[in-house]
């Protein structure tokens, strides 16, 4: 007999869009009179200048608008920053737009996120329900769409950190970073179970601090999954941090000068920097 369906995320597609459409907005003011020369300034991203996480923008959303990829000008596969096929697929779009000018990147930039942003208002509620193949697996389009926001706003914090242009706390509390927070915390079951080998009975706390504070909260019973609450018991590994710097290590990125680096770990001291040690999650 076949197993049921993996149910799908209902999310509030108000609540999503706000949330990518200002991280494309952040994107395009980031950009916007910046000198050729800062376009081609290296990110923490291995091989990647600040003009490449752009075009890795456009690309994405073309290919969600249905523009074919391009064909790239040599063996993609081959780089040694590229991984898997969603990485060849995202250099392709990198090599495309390479010789691009600055005013041509922001038309694009422009021109494609109008295009996204009609295409996503008119969706109706039926079709961002629908399921879909998400890089998390089958899910709603919506939940895609949060994928897409956490994955834009980690991009413009990118062009921050290399540009020299942290977040201010009023940004770090904006719809962007809220929704991509929701979505890295929503990741928390596996990163705490399978990747950080959390054991049976545990109970771990991630509080949050900084201007993205919050607590997220996980249990394992046979299976590590995200609570709302530990039914009154205590966790057995309590793990605190700034929270921009929690999303650094979760997108394998080094922590930011801008905000504290401090990680302070109580109770299962092994369990708790096993899941420190394994935060970075995104492929």
């Amino acid at each position: 007999m076949a197993s049921p369906p993996r149910p799908v995320t209902a999310l509030d597609k108000s609540d999503v869009l706000r949330g990518l459409f200002a991280s494309w907005k952040a994107i395009e003011q980031l950009m916007t009179g910046l000198s050729a020369q800062r376009w081609q300034v290296a990110t923490a991203l291995p091989g990647w200048r600040v003009h490449d996480v752009v075009s890795h923008v456009i690309g994405t959303e073309s290919m969600l608008a249905g523009v074919p990829t391009p064909e790239a000008d040599c063996d993609v596969s081959a780089l040694e920053h590229v991984h898997n096929d969603i990485g060849v697929l995202n250099e392709c779009w990198v090599r495309h737009l390479a010789t691009q000018t600055p005013d041509d990147m922001l038309a694009r930039l422009g021109d494609i996120t109008a295009e996204r942003t009609a295409t996503l208002t008119a969706m109706t509620d039926a079709a961002w329900n629908e399921p879909t193949v998400t890089p998390a697996g089958p899910d709603s389009y919506g939940r895609f769409m949060r994928i897409r926001t956490f994955d834009c706003w980690m991009h413009e914090q990118d062009i921050r950190e290399a540009l020299g242009c942290p977040a201010s706390d009023d940004e770090l509390t904006g719809p962007a970073a809220g929704q991509a927070m929701n979505e890295i915390a929503a990741g928390m079951g596996f990163v705490v179970g399978k990747r950080g080998q959390a054991p049976d009975g545990a109970r771990v706390a991630i509080e949050l601090t900084g201007p993205m504070t919050r607590t997220i909260r996980v249990a394992v019973d046979g299976r590590a999954a995200v609570v709302d609450d530990f039914g009154g018991a205590e966790p057995t590994v309590c793990i605190r941090l700034d929270g921009q710097q929690f999303t650094r290590l979760c997108g394998g990125r080094p922590m930011t000068a801008a905000r504290p680096a401090d990680v302070g770990i109580t109770g299962d001291q092994e369990a708790g920097r096993r899941i420190v040690d394994n935060l970075a999650y995104v492929i």
